[in-house]
Parts: structure tokens; C-alpha cells; sequence
């Protein structure tokens, strides 16, 4: 039995008198998809940019895969791919460049399943970044991400800015990597794409889990 995706112990974070997180202790198992609700400013991005090690926490710590994303962030991030809600690109290049300077960043692509993505998605990746919609701008970094094949996807509001139609193809792409294997925590609000596409669910409310269980 490996380590898990993700767990935490009592990781917390705090800004002067403000609790952000407080002693959020969970666990993601490998090829489960897990679903972190909660309205803005609950703390799940505090949470993603904990595991991510762009912030440091006050107290506790997280793994993943049993690797201490504070002190071993390189190697966390080689076992991951990351999706935020807001896509902050380079407005000169083209979508195939961007993907392509994206893949080499995270070392590992699968080309078969890019392709396959950019089509799936509907985008035009000869076009420049400063051409594109906020949707299509979304598009170029949930491809750059699924197609990294990582073992975990870790999705900060994933489908900003997406219509229905691209949102059924993301829950798709979601689905395919859970029959691989692939471990996603996903932080959203929109209780809907947690219910069709999550094993489990957290609920977070100022800072803390309350509540952590199946759908039912």
C-alpha cells in the first residue's frame, strides 16, 4: 500500500489575528477524486497553495505521495499538475507554444493525448494567448495539465470561465483519469460537478472541515 495522494496533520495558517486554515487534517488515497467545497474565502485555495508549497504554513504539515511539500517541493511537484481558476498566461505566444513550454516545465507529456485534448476542447492552438477568451485561456491550462498524465491533478475551480458544453468534456477528462489511476482533488463551489464526479467530499467553512464523507 503506497502513501497517499494527499494528507495533511493539523495544517494550519494563519495572517496576523485572521485564521485562514486551521488544523485541516485529510487524506486523498491514490485514484480517489475528491471534492473541497466551500463558498470564497473558506480556505481552499489557502489549502492548494499549502500542498502546492507556495505558501508556508503557521503550524502542521502536508504530503504528497509522502513527500513534505514544504521541504521537498520539486519532488512534489514532479508527481503533480495544478489548474488554478484564473489562467495567467504569456499574452505573445500561441496556444501550441504555451502547451509546449508548459509540458517542458513539468517534464512529462503524453503528445497522443494532447492532441487528443486540443480537439476535444475545441481549441485553436495557432492562435495567440492575447486572442483568446477567458474560457479558451482555461482550456490551454486544464490541457497543459491533463495531459501530463500526473499522478495527482490538483484543480482549484477548474471550469471558470467554460460553457456546458466544455465543462461535460472536462468531467469526462476526470473520469478517465480516475480509471487510470490518477488521484483529483477538485475545490469548487458549484455542488453540481462535485456531485457527478467525486468519490468524497470535504466542506470547508472559515478556515475549517467541517464536515468530510461520501455524497450520501
Amino acid at each position: 500500500m503506497g502513501a497517499p495522494a494527499i494528507r495533511t496533520e493539523k495544517l494550519s495558517k494563519r495572517y496576523g489575528e485572521t485564521v485562514a486554515l486551521a488544523e485541516l487534517d485529510l487524506e486523498v488515497g491514490a485514484g480517489e477524486v475528491v471534492g473541497y467545497l466551500g463558498p470564497n474565502g473558506a480556505g481552499k485555495t489557502t489549502t492548494i497553495r499549502l500542498l502546492l508549497g507556495l505558501i508556508r504554513p503557521t503550524t502542521g504539515h502536508g504530503e504528497v505521495f509522502g513527500i513534505d511539500c514544504q521541504r521537498r517541493p520539486v519532488e512534489a511537484h514532479r508527481r503533480l499538475a495544478y489548474v488554478a481558476g484564473e489562467a495567467n498566461l504569456w499574452p505573445s505566444l500561441t496556444g501550441a507554444e504555451t502547451l509546449h513550454l508548459l509540458g517542458n516545465v513539468q517534464g512529462r507529456v503524453d503528445p497522443d493525448y494532447r492532441d487528443e485534448l486540443v480537439e476535444r476542447f475545441d481549441l485553436d492552438p495557432d492562435k495567440k494567448v492575447r486572442a483568446y477568451s477567458k474560457g479558451n485561456r482555461q482550456k490551454v491550462i486544464l490541457i497543459a495539465a491533463l495531459m501530463t498524465r500526473a499522478d495527482l491533478l490538483v484543480l482549484d475551480e477548474p471550469t471558470s470561465g467554460l460553457d456546458p458544453l466544455m465543462e461535460q468534456a472536462f468531467r469526462h477528462c476526470v473520469h478517465e483519469a480516475r480509471e487510470r489511476g490518477q488521484a483529483v482533488f477538485l475545490s469548487s463551489h458549484i455542488l453540481s460537478e462535485v456531485e457527478a464526479l467525486c468519490d468524497r467530499v470535504g466542506i470547508l467553512r472559515d478556515g475549517a472541515l467541517v464536515e468530510m464523507g461520501t455524497m450520501a
